[in-house]
C-alpha cells in the first residue's frame, strides 16, 4: 500500500508518536483514515467466521453475532478491541455525514462528528472484545442518531 505521509515519518525523527500522527493527519487525512481502517486482525476473524467487512452497518450487526473466540486468549482482546473500534469508527466516518477522524495529541484515533462531539471508538471496540456490550451496532445508532 502506498501510503505518502508514512515515508516523510520515515525520513524524520519525531520525539512523539502522537505528535507525528496528528501531524500526518493535517498533511494527509485520506491516508490516516485508510491506516486507520485497515483492522486486519479484525477482518481475518470476521473472514475465518463467515463475515465480509464491507464498511457498512450490517457488518457491524454480523460482528456482533460473532462467537466471541477470542476472549479465550486475554492477550488477543486489547488487539482485537483496538481493531474493532477502528473499525466501528471506519463505518460511522464513511456513513454518518460531517464525521470525520480526529487523532489526539497522545495518538489515540477518536471520530469527530460534524456537532463537534468527538467519539472514543477504541474505548468502545475495547470494551466490545472484553464483554460484547454495548454492541457495535447499537454503538453506531446511537452515534448515527447525533
Amino acid at each position: 500500500m502506498n501510503i505518502p505521509f508514512l515515508d516523510n515519518l520515515r525520513k524524520r525523527r519525531v520525539p512523539d508518536s502522537g505528535t507525528a500522527l496528528m501531524s500526518a493527519q493535517e498533511e494527509d487525512p485520506q491516508g490516516i483514515a485508510q491506516l486507520l481502517s485497515e483492522c486486519e486482525l479484525l477482518r481475518a476473524r470476521a473472514a475465518a467466521a463467515g463475515i465480509g467487512l464491507d464498511d457498512s452497518t450490517a457488518s457491524l450487526e454480523a460482528l456482533d453475532q460473532m462467537a466471541p473466540r477470542w476472549r479465550d486468549d486475554p492477550e488477543e482482546i486489547p488487539w482485537l478491541g483496538n481493531d474493532a473500534g477502528l473499525y466501528l469508527g471506519t463505518v460511522i466516518v464513511r456513513t454518518v455525514p460531517g464525521a470525520v477522524w480526529q487523532v489526539w495529541p497522545d495518538g489515540r484515533p477518536v471520530v469527530r462528528l460534524a456537532s463537534g462531539r468527538e467519539v472514543d471508538v477504541v474505548a468502545a471496540g475495547q470494551q466490545w472484545a472484553a464483554d460484547g456490550a454495548p454492541e457495535l451496532s447499537r454503538h453506531y445508532a446511537e452515534v448515527a442518531e447525533g
